[in-house]
């Protein structure tokens, strides 16, 4: 069984489709590469990289916006604070719980990565089209149905065509620690 689940993920992994409007005709090569440049300049410029998710894609976000402080050298933040978030939540709407604090920060050279196994909650969509109109960059993670609201949303977009959130959130781990460690200044 373990053998089948690693085959499935595999051809999980080795079948991700990537669009966007700065790259990808060549395939996920060439947008980790734009991808890496882009975020070798935001380090340059002293820029901040704004990770967002629900769930296991929060602590994700989380988890990445940690690692890429600490070995890329990068300013990050996530909105994982859970005064934050329920305060947001009841005074405002739980769909603004992301933009509301990235219309206070975000600026026009920063980056949003967003992280959503389905594509389509409503939060994260609403976040991606508030930072595309302030003019930052935006990159998507997705999963699940391959006509998912997310998987146009970014200047980059990975989509993985998994079938359960377990293989979605395993391939969105992979394609962000690739990601790091590709703009990793620091040994591993």
């Amino acid at each position: 069984m373990w053998n089948k689940h690693t085959e499935k993920l595999q051809n999980c992994l080795s079948s991700i489709e990537v669009s966007g409007n700065l790259c990808c005709k060549d395939g996920c090569d060439q947008a980790f590469a734009v991808w890496k440049e882009m975020t070798e300049r935001l380090r340059d410029q002293g820029k901040i990289i704004y990770l967002i998710g629900n769930g296991a894609s929060a602590s994700m976000a989380s988890h990445f916006s940690a690692d890429l402080a600490k070995n890329a050298h990068v300013h990050t933040q996530v909105f994982t604070d859970l005064a934050l978030i329920t305060a947001l939540a009841n005074d405002i709407s739980y769909d603004q719980v992301f933009v509301e604090p990235l219309k206070r920060r975000l600026t026009p050279n920063d980056m949003l990565v967003a992280i959503s196994s389905s594509g389509n909650s409503p939060n994260v969509l609403k976040a991606c089209a508030f930072a595309a109109e302030t003019g930052a960059s935006v990159v998507t993670l997705s999963a699940m149905s391959p006509k998912n609201n997310l998987r146009t949303l970014g200047d980059i977009n990975f989509w993985l065509p998994a079938d359960t959130y377990g293989m979605a959130e395993t391939g969105h781990a992979c394609i962000l620690h690739y990601w790091m460690d590709s703009v990793s200044t620091s040994p591993a």
